[in-house]
């Protein structure tokens, strides 16, 4: 497979083949999302995840979805934003902040970042 037909996770260098994990991309996001003003927690989007949460299992990566092509990234966040702050504005500079993390740590374009505000909180 040819560099340029790699997906965006990996680099093939004369030294050897590096792959970052889809994992270690959604712990970046997460970094992202929780130093985005405005956010006060993620939100579980999938029945599993909402389990895991009631029996008090952490997991960093809650309210992250990420999916790889061979030329793309594309993310999905479930947020709670804090009430009384403006939605559309917190979900941009969410959607700014992922974009910005995980395209200066792979180094390619990340094509979407959805935002999905899953509720307010005080």
């Amino acid at each position: 497979m040819s560099q340029q037909n790699r997906p965006p996770n990996q680099r093939q260098l004369p030294e050897g083949r590096i792959e970052v994990a889809p994992r270690a991309i959604a712990s970046i996001v997460a970094n992202a999302v929780g130093q985005s003003y405005g956010v006060v927690g993620m939100a579980p989007h999938t029945f599993r995840e909402g389990v895991a949460q009631v029996l008090h299992q952490r997991d960093a990566h809650r309210g992250v979805d990420v999916r790889i092509g061979d030329d793309w990234v594309e993310i999905d966040l479930y947020i709670i934003v804090g009430y009384g702050m403006r939605i559309a504005e917190v979900a941009r500079n969410v959607q700014e902040n992922v974009r910005y993390a995980v395209e200066r740590a792979l180094g390619m374009p990340v094509a979407r970042v959805n935002v999905r505000v899953q509720g307010l909180k005080n």
